[in-house]
C-alpha cells in the first residue's frame, strides 16, 4: 500500500517515529475502525483517528446534533444543530483529511443488529453511555474476535479499558448498575470528553500498529478534579455470562 506526495507530508510526524514509521502507517490505512456513538467521547476519538490515518471509519449513531451537545461533542458546530450526527460527522471528518473513506450506520447499536455491523470492522470504539448498548456491543466483538475500545465518563471521572477475548466487558461491569448515571443527569465537564476521548483514539492507534501496551485486560481511571490516574486490573469473571466457561 503506497502513499501519495500529500500523505507522506500529511503523516510525517508518524512516518518518523520509531514505533509507526511506514509499516504502521500502512496499517491505520488498511484499518477498519468503527466509533460507537458519535458523542463526547465518539467526537474527538473520531477527529484523531481521522487525522491518523485511519483509511475507514464508520459512524453508528441515529441522534441529531443539539446545542446541549455542543460543550462537549467537538465534531460538532453550531450550524449543525438538528442534522444527523453522522451526516455532520461525515462532513467534518472528510474536510479534516480527504483521504478518509466514512461509512454511516444511523441506527442504535443493539443486540439485534450490532453483530452484523461489527462484523465489517476491524475494531471498534464504544463510547455510548447506555448499558444496553455497551453490552450488545461487547458481546458482538467477543462473538466475532474484534477488540473493543471501552470509554466512559460523568462529572469530572473518566476510564478507558480495551477488550479482546477475556475479560470483557461484562467481566467488569455484569449487569446495569441500579444507580447508573447518565451526562444528562449529573452533568459532566466537557475538557474531560476530549482527554478520555482522545486516549481512546491514542490506543486504538496503538492496538492497530502493535505499539507499546495497550490497555489489554485493564481499566485507566482519570480523576481530573484531582488531577490523578490510575490503571487496575480487570479479572475475568468464570460466572461471565458472555466470556465464562
Amino acid at each position: 500500500m503506497s502513499f501519495s506526495a500529500a500523505e507522506v507530508e500529511r503523516y510525517a510526524r508518524h512516518l518518523v517515529l520509531r514505533e509507526i514509521g511506514g509499516p504502521g502507517q500502512q496499517k491505520l490505512k488498511a484499518a477498519r475502525v468503527l466509533v460507537v456513538g458519535a458523542g463526547g467521547l465518539g467526537s474527538p476519538a473520531a477527529l484523531y483517528l481521522a487525522a491518523a490515518g485511519v483509511g475507514t471509519l464508520g459512524l453508528a449513531d441515529a441522534d441529531t446534533v443539539s446545542l446541549s451537545n455542543l460543550q462537549r461533542q467537538v465534531l460538532f458546530a453550531t450550524a449543525d444543530a438538528g442534522r444527523s450526527k453522522v451526516e455532520a460527522a461525515t462532513e467534518h471528518l472528510v474536510a479534516l483529511n480527504p483521504h478518509l473513506v466514512v461509512e454511516t450506520h444511523p441506527v442504535w447499536l443493539d443486540e439485534t443488529n450490532a453483530r452484523a455491523v461489527i462484523s465489517g470492522y476491524d475494531l471498534v470504539l464504544d463510547g455510548t453511555d447506555d448499558f444496553a448498548t455497551r453490552f450488545a456491543v461487547s458481546d458482538a466483538c467477543l462473538a466475532e474476535g474484534k477488540p473493543l475500545v471501552s470509554g466512559a465518563l460523568g462529572r469530572w471521572t473518566g476510564q478507558v479499558g480495551v477488550f479482546h477475548g477475556r475479560p470483557c466487558y461484562r467481566c467488569l461491569v455484569p449487569e446495569i448498575p441500579p444507580d447508573a448515571e447518565t451526562c444528562a443527569l449529573v452533568g459532566v465537564v466537557g475538557a474531560l470528553a476530549g482527554v478520555i476521548g482522545s486516549t481512546m483514539a491514542l490506543e486504538a492507534v496503538k492496538v492497530i500498529t502493535g505499539a507499546g501496551e495497550p490497555l489489554s485486560g485493564r481499566l485507566l481511571i482519570y480523576d481530573a478534579l484531582a488531577a490523578e490516574a490510575r490503571t487496575v486490573r480487570i479479572g475475568a469473571d468464570p460466572g461471565c455470562s458472555s466470556c465464562g466457561g
